[in-house]
Order: structure tokens, then sequence, then C-alpha cells
């Protein structure tokens, strides 16, 4: 009895080793983070959000619509707070002015972390280099960049207090950005440009592992790492049909005996 389930306990441990590999490679390297973009001041802006972080290294894929058409949007990671967003325009209007401006929504989602730019600087100090961001063709934006950022946004990310909020509204529906209510970001500026437009926490992504191949095509560690699972649930399955085959093997050799 003891030689007739010795190799099944063999062909079982032979495959434990690429299960525990398997199960390592899940947590290593990249991975994928996603936010789903709600509205904020009314605008009418959705859209959705997706950032790959490998160590300090991230692939920022951003598509929205419902934005002002023609216009640059400033955007951002907003961090250092709740990881959260304005949910109710008239009871977060803390002055009453008709907006949620950033310093409103501030105590939700944060100050800047990274400015998402097109080019060039990705800091807080270009939080509004309005020439550097998208402009929003037939109101919409498709952002995708791939850039460095610092310890405190990548320690946001782990920590889930990394947020996601693209500015500019046309309140008026004027076509341009304008009206009485001044930016309390820079007083030159009418309200309309720098308001939170759309706004949403970063979760990490249901696929688990990032995409480190190109976060276009969603392939790369992911589709590695969903591999790998397939390998090592085969592996077992190996092993289970060797130990089965061997027990059978066993018994008609004890029956034929």
């Amino acid at each position: 009895m003891r030689k007739a389930y010795a190799l099944p306990a063999v062909a079982i441990a032979a495959a434990f080793p690429l299960l525990t590999m398997t199960a390592a490679s899940a947590d290593d390297g990249a991975h994928s983070y996603q936010a789903s973009l709600g509205s904020v001041n009314a605008s009418g802006v959705t859209g959705t959000g997706m950032v790959t972080l490998d160590g300090n290294t991230a692939t920022v894929m951003i598509e929205a619509s419902g934005l002002l058409a023609g216009a640059p949007h400033a955007q951002h990671f907003h961090i250092g707070a709740m990881g959260t967003c304005p949910t109710n325009d008239l009871a977060d209007d803390a002055d009453k002015d008709g907006w949620v401006s950033v310093t409103e929504a501030a105590k939700y989602y944060g100050a800047i972390g990274t400015s998402l730019t097109t080019s060039g600087d990705t800091s807080p100090e270009s939080g509004l280099a309005i020439d550097r961001f998208p402009t929003a063709e037939g109101g919409s934006i498709s952002y995708d960049r791939t850039f460095e950022v610092t310890d405190d946004v990548r320690d946001a990310f782990e920590a889930g207090t990394a947020v996601i909020v693209l500015h500019g509204v046309d309140k008026d529906g004027s076509g341009a950005y304008d009206g009485d209510v001044k930016s309390d970001l820079d007083p030159s500026l009418p309200m309309e440009a720098t308001a939170p437009a759309a706004c949403g926490g970063l979760e990490v992504a249901q696929m688990g592992a990032a995409p480190i191949g190109g976060a276009e095509t969603g392939a790369g560690s992911t589709a590695g790492t969903e591999n790998t699972a397939v390998m090592g649930v085969g592996a077992l399955a190996a092993a289970g049909a060797v130990a089965a085959g061997a027990v059978a093997y066993r018994r008609r050799q004890a029956d034929q005996a």
C-alpha cells in the first residue's frame, strides 16, 4: 500500500513548486488601477481612467466625453486626502457661489500629486499649464502617456487615496470658459476653466497584475499571469492524472495476484 501511493505523493510534490511560483508571480511586478469618472458641477462629463504602475513608472490612459469641445482641460492625480470625490454639488458648495471649487473638493481628493500633461513636466507646478493639457476634440479626450511619478504619488496608489480629476466646465453653455465667478486657483481665470468637471477614485483593477506589454492592447503581464496560472492548474491536473493512473495500476496488479 505504501508503494501504491508513493508515486501520487511525488507527483503532487513535483507540481507544488510551480503552483507556488504561480501564486507569487501574481503579486510581483506592475499593477493596474482603474477609475470610473463621474460628473462634478453638473458637467455631464463621464469617462474612465486606467493606470499601470510599475515601480514609479506610470502609464496612464483616460477616455472622457461631455467636455467643452475645442477647449483644454487640466487633469491631475490628486492625493493626500480621502481618495474620494464630491458627491453632492449643493452640499459641497460651501460658499454658495454655485460651484464646487477645487478648494471645496480638496477635502475629498487632496492636492495635486501629478499633472497629467501631454508633454514636458508632470509635477504639481504644471497644474495650470493649460497649453500642455488635452484639448477636447468633439467634446472628448483620449489620453495616453507614460512617465515617472514621485514616491508620494506611488504611495497614494498603494494606500488607495489616488484620484483622477478632470477640470473645465462650460456651465452657462456659451461655448467658452467665461462668467463672473473667478477661479479659486487663479483669479485671472473664470471658475469655469478650473472647476472640477469629473472625478474618480483609483482602485486596484479587477484584472490584477498590470499589462506590462502595452496599456493600449491589454497584453503583457496580465496575459502572462493568466497563462502561468493555467499552466499551474494544468500541472496539478497532470499530477492528479498520474496519481490516479498509478493507483488504478496498483489495484489491477493486486487483483491479478
